[in-house]
């Protein structure tokens, strides 16, 4: 191997950011350089896609760099050092005054004892930016297990999900040390985890004088950088069968920093790096060393609502979607377009995913705008699909099943922190999934005790703790999902409903949607199902829907722009919510065996749900057609019940829908009644437009109503 000439290298490297251009002809680096000496930016990242295309490219020096990057980002910075240009802008009064103050005394001394190392003022002092190098995107990430011994020192690319994430603590870069007897400043570089303080002044003067001066720190003149320490594990579908997935550490320094939080999968470009055991472990470990990963750049695989930059093309696309009169039928059958039917269920997990503004009152009080859904079904219904695919749809999802999580796994666990020792808190899964969704799958097997910690997250959505002298409240925002099996395993029609869903009235009020599934043998829908199903398995991809699905990237980016409204419900709108709770409310009082438990907390869901509706028509006001979709929507949840109940009533469809008909033209005491109105009205009860049109016919013929021709409105003849 040639002997390396670094400096013909740091030439090498200022040409490539002197003359780099992008796309537009633009110098990309030196406008970076520029932004640094204005004090805009601290981090200078370099791609090395950008040296891969430089018209002038060295392989040789693009291999070195990675190969040995430790090195180069220090020939980097020195060469960034020359190439700084002078600030644009005024400079901002907080820069380190003592830094220029020190730089303009420090040229006499310097030059009075060059010959000693230390009295060297270092190059890292005087930086405040950090250079990063970010790898090239070719190809797939690497997993934990496929870095080995030959990648150290250089740069590697691994994908995995962070699961610790230590306090940013500051970390000594340079220790600046004076003199008590010639009054001298001494630098020391640190370059690792320890280091060893200076005691005796090496200035020549002590020495010649032999007074053996006296060091002390300054903290206040030395330089520290921000440090936080990470955990990053292998993603389950990078995990060999049989086999438990690797962690490794991850140290993030300067601008990357607060980067990351538990439960993100990220994917990380970084140098990987041996580290000896330091002090006691040393002597248990011998020789062994420990490697991590000095973080150079990160990438969020899903980014959170909040941090969606909508580009142009985007921000065009959504406009389309959101002028489109049928959306909300698209978007809810993009929702796992592989798994048959469910139609009402997709519309009600889309809401889920937008959900509705939060409420602060002036005293402090919260009302939540996180709507929560539980799927209650026989086996074999898709309910764990529908799970799986809305965790991959948000950009923060735990999914977690009753057995497998005890309360404090989903709450929060008090634990030793290895590196501290002292007790320190680790959040659940409902604190992981704090802004997002938790996903709960076998809700009905989990232990009683265990699922009382749910009942504060789901209405308060906080996690109070008070355990081991920690006592605090940590945040849980989140929209619980939960999927669970009837009492028996199956429903069973010859019991109450009650006894089927057995789960406490406490819980089941904090549901807004509670949706039973029933798994009913019907001809032609089995039929139906079938045939979907085995073209699903043959194609690998769902049947035609008459429309392209929407990527889940697409759904995110439509989404997050519809978070974004607060919309608010009108003054007219007060009364006909107000008579539609009251009536479920008359509706449950006369059944002997109600199918749901209505309290207050129905009326808040049937808000929530109209406000995330209307965010989705990117609306500022809750329109009534809202309200209606949100009661059908809670009327339809228990639709699989409603056939039996007129059976076990001996009324036929058609005298039915009749009698729901005349009931509401009595309500309102009108004599005209839409087709729309009525066909909202008969589909909460569970009756198709087939069978309402068959009505209208025949109660024309026995001239009860007269039909509009064209419209199909309906006018009733008094009689």
């Amino acid at each position: 191997m040639k002997n390396l000439d670094f400096d013909a290298d740091k030439v090498l490297a200022k040409e490539f950011l002197s003359n780099f251009t992008d796309v537009n002809g633009e110098p990309k680096y030196m406008n970076i350089l520029q932004e640094v000496a204005n004090y805009k930016i601290r981090a200078i990242q370099i791609d090395l896609e950008d040296l891969d295309n430089y018209k002038d490219k060295d392989e040789e020096f693009f291999r070195r760099i990675t190969e040995n990057t430790r090195r180069y980002i220090g020939i980097f910075a020195s060469a960034v050092d020359e190439l700084l240009p002078a600030p644009a802008e005024d400079i901002p009064d907080d820069i380190p005054i003592l830094m220029t103050q020190r730089a303009d005394n420090g040229n006499g001394i310097e030059n009075a004892d060059a010959t000693n190392p230390l009295k060297k003022m270092p190059p890292e002092i005087k930086r405040y930016y950090e250079v990063y190098f970010k790898a090239i995107s070719k190809g797939r990430a690497f997993t934990i297990r496929e870095v080995k011994a030959s990648y150290i020192g250089k740069l590697v690319r691994i994908s995995g999900i962070v699961t610790r994430c230590s306090d940013v603590k500051p970390l000594m870069q340079v220790a600046v040390y004076t003199c008590e007897e010639c009054g001298f400043e001494i630098y020391q570089e640190v370059t690792a985890r320890v280091f060893m303080p200076l005691f005796e002044c090496p200035t020549d003067r002590c020495k010649v004088n032999k007074t053996k001066g006296n060091l002390i720190l300054q903290l206040r003149a030395s330089k520290f950088l921000k440090f936080q320490e990470a955990k990053i594990q292998e993603l389950a579908e990078h995990v060999p069968k049989g086999h438990i997935p690797r962690s490794m550490t991850v140290h993030l320094r300067g601008e990357l920093t607060r980067k990351v939080a538990p439960g993100d999968v990220v994917e990380l470009s970084g140098i990987f790096l041996p580290v000896p055991y330091t002090g006691f472990r040393a002597l248990r470990a011998g020789l062994v060393a420990d490697t991590y990963l000095e973080a150079m750049s990160v990438t969020h695989f899903k980014k959170k609502y909040e941090d969606y930059e909508l580009g142009e093309e985007e921000e065009e696309q959504i406009a389309r979607l959101a002028e489109d009169g049928d959306i909300y039928n698209k978007l809810a059958r993009s929702l796992a377009p592989e798994i048959y039917g469910h139609e009402d269920i997709k519309k009600a997990l889309l809401l889920l995913l937008v959900g509705a503004p939060h409420r602060k009152l002036k005293d402090g009080m919260k009302i939540r705008g996180d709507l929560h859904i539980c799927l209650m079904g026989d086996p074999g219904v898709a309910k764990s699909q529908l799970l799986k695919h809305i965790i991959n749809v948000a950009p923060r999802g735990v999914y977690t099943t009753g057995k497998g999580s005890s309360g404090v796994g989903l709450t929060a666990a008090v634990q030793k922190d290895p590196v501290t020792n002292e007790m320190v808190l680790e959040g659940g899964a409902l604190v992981l999934a704090d802004m997002g969704i938790c996903a709960i799958d076998e809700f009905d097997k989990m232990d009683e005790s265990d699922r009382t910690a749910i009942h504060e997250v789901m209405e308060q959505q906080t996690v109070s703790i008070a355990k081991a002298g920690i006592t605090t409240s940590l945040n849980a925002r989140t929209a619980i999902l939960a999927a669970a099996n009837p009492a028996w395993g199956r429903y069973d029609l010859r019991r109450t409903p009650a006894e089927n869903i057995n789960l406490p009235p406490a819980l089941l009020s904090r549901f807004d949607l509670l949706w039973l599934i029933l798994d009913r043998a019907d001809m032609d829908s089995d039929l139906e199902m079938a045939r979907h199903v085995v073209y699903v398995h043959q194609k690998r991809e769902s049947p035609a829907l008459g429309f392209t699905p929407l990527e889940p990237s697409v759904l995110r980016a439509y989404i997050s722009a519809a978070r974004r409204l607060s919309p608010y419900v009108p003054r007219e709108l007060e009364e006909y919510i107000a008579t539609a709770y009251s009536s479920i409310r008359q509706e449950e009082a006369r059944s002997n065996t109600p199918h749901s438990y209505t309290t207050v907390r129905t009326l808040l869901s049937i808000l929530r749900i109209s406000a995330a509706l209307a965010r989705l028509r990117f609306s500022e006001t809750v329109a009534q057609s809202d309200v209606d979709e949100a009661l059908r929507l809670m009327q339809m949840s228990k639709f699989s019940l409603y056939a039996d109940d007129r059976q076990k009533s001996g009324l036929d469809a058609i005298s039915d829908i009749y009698s729901i008909l005349r009931d509401e033209a009595a309500r309102t005491n009108k004599m005209d009644l839409s087709y729309a109105h009525a066909l909202n009205w008969i589909s909460r009860k569970g009756y198709s437009e087939a069978q309402l049109k068959e009505c209208l016919e025949e109660y024309a013929a026995l001239n009860v109503w007269q039909i509009h021709p064209h419209t199909f409105d309906i006018r009733f003849i008094d009689a």
